[in-house]
């Protein structure tokens, strides 16, 4: 069931506003990533995975990651990981918590699926949370087929 959603305020990457609505471009669909920003290596090689997929997704639905950095941050953060992809900040929105990726506990990752009605309103028709071992990010997969799976193994931001 598709569910009624605002049309938020949210930063792009030079600090201007931006609305949900306008994230879709000439779209009509949009995948938001919510990645809970450069403080987390697991939300790191997500995004990174993403880079790759990044023109197949396009081809069928807008693409933007959020996450609750700063976008001074972010940018900055994004810039050293070589990311194409768009990012905004939610760091002065109500959108991130409204969309369940923020409770008292802090954040976590996930992604929510919209759609632009010809009316247009929005409409988020799908959503599922991030977690290690998920089909969203291909090493997790790759690992279960080794002796042991993943193990201990943690991502990192750099490797030797």
């Amino acid at each position: 069931q598709p569910e009624a959603v605002a049309d938020y305020d949210l930063l792009n990457s030079d600090g201007s506003a931006v609305k949900l609505s306008e994230l879709f471009g000439g779209a009509r669909d949009l995948l938001v990533v919510h990645n809970m920003g450069q403080g987390c290596s697991y939300c790191t090689m997500w995004a990174d995975g993403f880079v790759g997929s990044l023109p197949h997704l396009e081809d069928r639905a807008a693409f933007v990651v959020v996450t609750p950095d700063t976008p001074e941050v972010q940018t900055a953060f994004a810039a050293s990981r070589n990311w194409p992809f768009r990012m905004v900040s939610g760091a002065e929105s109500d959108f991130i918590k409204a969309m369940g990726y923020e409770g008292d506990d802090g954040y976590w990752p996930g992604i929510s699926a919209f759609h632009l009605n010809d009316d247009g309103s929005i409409v988020r028709t799908g959503n599922d949370v991030f977690g290690p071992g998920d089909d969203y990010c291909a090493p997790w997969r790759m690992f279960d087929l080794l002796q042991g799976g993943a193990g201990d193994w943690d991502p990192k931001y750099q490797y030797a």
